[in-house]
């Protein structure tokens, strides 16, 4: 497709951005794939649509605050480009877009402040805690928050965990097979510690010396892809300096920061941190995947008695780093546990960073969605890779009058001893 796009007025990103509106054909073959296509129905509200919304805007044609709800609208989740048979990298468009509309459009003030508390808190787990800790106190006062506030009240969980600070290293067991740092998270560490707690216990039973680097932060996707550019490359600068060289991989347990790490390059690219951002980028890798090509070194227990686990796969994992064989192959090698697949795997369960907090309406009808898929798949028990997924997962299947629990993989191969 021809384009006009002004490139050198676009910044480093510029290329990345015009490459993936020139790569569009508009075949359609996204749009059985795209959650909010399939949920709204309008062309809008497809990745092809965007993507002709916002070359538009960047040629001058159309106004940011004209094409701002249609890319706000999207989640992110990249199944697009999974499904995409012209290689269109979405992900390098849409981002670096938000960046290049965020300063140019224009926000009502409750909106501003949404966005500066989730910007503020989410990233830094202190602030998490204690916002969450208020959030609760002010639950019975829920009908006098501003209705755009309401769903950070909402999604709060009941209840949090204690904290399960992590040592700075923890040895291999047995002979050393590799070694590792692994990215602690932010909200995770609120909102489930003891994800990253089993992943350590798995991987060290595995052989795998793990360095948990004091100094690392929050990736940065979350500011990344709402469009706060310079947040994210003063979070992800922060973990530049702070992982080490002498490790075999950088490991994440959380689908979508695995993915913002990923996207390093794009992030700082024509910055003097470009070179470093390409040496991080490059050793980031799932855990489930690191450890699928490492093998088990032997199979794990049997669980207690034969149980259907569903793999709900998370779009940041399955579709932008192409990762669904292998979480499979380690549960599989669990005994007692059947794997079942639902339908729909390619959509998103609408969680996607902070989605569910801005499009809650959307989101819950992706979040039903998915877990009904879960259920009629007979899943006695869910496992995922993605905090934001099991979040989101949960509180459906809660709703929908269902105790079948969530867990993250690493939990479930910790309990069977792997």
């Amino acid at each position: 497709m021809r384009h006009d796009v002004p490139v050198d007025r676009l910044g480093p990103q510029g290329p990345a951005m015009a490459h993936a509106i020139e790569a569009c054909v508009h075949c359609g073959f996204c749009l059985a794939t795209c959650p909010t296509y399939v949920t709204l129905g309008e062309e809008m509200d497809s990745p092809r649509g965007r993507i002709l919304l916002m070359k538009e805007t960047l040629e001058g044609t159309l106004e940011v605050d004209d094409v701002t709800p249609f890319v706000d609208a999207c989640l992110g989740c990249q199944a697009c480009e999974t499904a995409c048979p012209s290689g269109v990298e979405y992900g390098e468009l849409v981002a670096p877009f938000r960046a290049y509309a965020e300063p140019r459009r224009r926000r009502a003030p409750l909106e501003r402040l949404r966005r500066e508390l989730v910007l503020r808190t989410l990233p830094y787990p202190r602030r998490m805690r204690l916002a969450a800790r208020t959030g609760r106190a002010a639950k019975p006062l829920r009908r006098l928050v501003p209705a755009p506030l309401r769903p950070m009240l909402d999604l709060l969980p009941p209840s949090l965990p204690d904290p399960q600070p992590l040592p700075a290293l923890v040895p291999a067991q047995g002979e050393r097979r590799a070694r590792v740092a692994l990215l602690a998270g932010c909200a995770q560490q609120v909102l489930a510690p003891d994800i990253n707690a089993a992943t350590v216990r798995v991987l060290a039973r595995q052989g795998v010396e793990v360095a948990i680097p004091p100094s690392q932060g929050c990736c940065g996707s979350l500011a990344w892809h709402t469009g706060a550019a310079d947040q994210a490359r003063a979070l992800a600068a922060r973990n530049l300096d702070a992982f080490p060289d002498d490790v075999d991989a950088i490991v994440t347990n959380a689908a979508g920061c695995g993915s913002g790490m990923r996207e390093y390059p794009l992030l700082f690219a024509g910055d003097a941190r470009a070179e470093a951002a390409e040496r991080v980028a490059a050793r980031v890798v799932d855990v489930n995947a690191f450890l699928d090509d490492l093998g088990l070194r032997e199979r794990p227990r049997a669980l207690a008695q034969p149980t259907r686990v569903a793999y709900q796969d998370a779009c940041h994992l399955a579709h932008a780093q192409g990762v669904r064989a292998a979480p499979r192959r380690l549960l599989e090698a669990v005994g007692n546990l059947e794997l079942v697949e639902p339908q729909g795997w390619e959509l998103c369960c609408g969680s996607a960073g902070t989605y569910n907090l801005e499009r809650p309406e959307v989101a819950a009808q992706l979040g039903e969605r998915k877990a009904r898929a879960l259920l009629d798949a007979g899943a006695e028990l869910v496992a995922t890779a993605n905090i934001g997924c099991m979040t989101q997962v949960q509180a459906h299947l809660r709703e929908l009058g269902s105790d079948v629990a969530v867990l993250h993989t690493m939990q479930l191969l910790d309990r069977a001893g792997a």
